[in-house]
């Protein structure tokens, strides 16, 4: 390797090459500014996060739950539950209807508690919403699920979640 030359008094003092013009928003004099703040939500919303998810299961049986055609073969409700309590009961359940050969159950959740949020740290409501599907993605359950979705308003909405299992060997 050879040794980088030093650069010239002219080189040093040239203009550096403008910034590619379509990365800079343009903004004119009396043209009125952006006023709008970025939202404070730094993870994701739980909804967004399983829609985003890849189907794992037949797509026409999967059109047919999110649409609740499909009738949930059990169900589980964690309403008033605390994460210590409502994590072996889960657990239970889903590994008890692997046991029994159920194919679709439904586990309730709850939408959680709203409050004004006046805070400046941004809280999330809905304890169970959020943790149940992390719960579900980890072992032992994880190589029992198939799919996660968001229930149908008639199987309680934003505050269930249908669980298609993957058939017992």
């Amino acid at each position: 390797m050879r040794p980088e030359r030093p650069q010239t008094a002219q080189e040093a003092i040239a203009p550096k090459p403008a910034p590619d013009r379509a990365k800079i928003d343009r903004f004119d004099l009396g043209e009125r500014a952006q006023t709008r703040l970025p939202d404070h939500s730094i993870a994701p919303k739980i909804e967004e996060e399983i829609a985003r998810a890849p189907v794992s299961m037949d797509r026409k049986r999967f059109m047919q739950m999110k649409r609740g055609k499909m009738r949930p073969e059990a169900r589980i409700d964690l309403h008033g539950l605390t994460l210590a309590h409502a994590h072996p009961v889960l657990m239970r359940f889903i590994l008890e209807s692997v046991a029994e050969g159920r194919r679709l159950v439904l586990v309730i959740t709850g939408k959680g508690r709203t409050r004004q949020n006046d805070g400046p740290i941004p809280e999330r409501h809905g304890v169970l919403r959020h943790q149940v599907p992390h719960w579900l993605h980890t072992p032992p359950l994880k190589a029992h699920v198939l799919q996660i979705s968001e229930a149908h308003v008639k199987h309680g909405g934003l505050g269930a979640y249908y669980v298609y299992l993957r058939r017992a060997r």
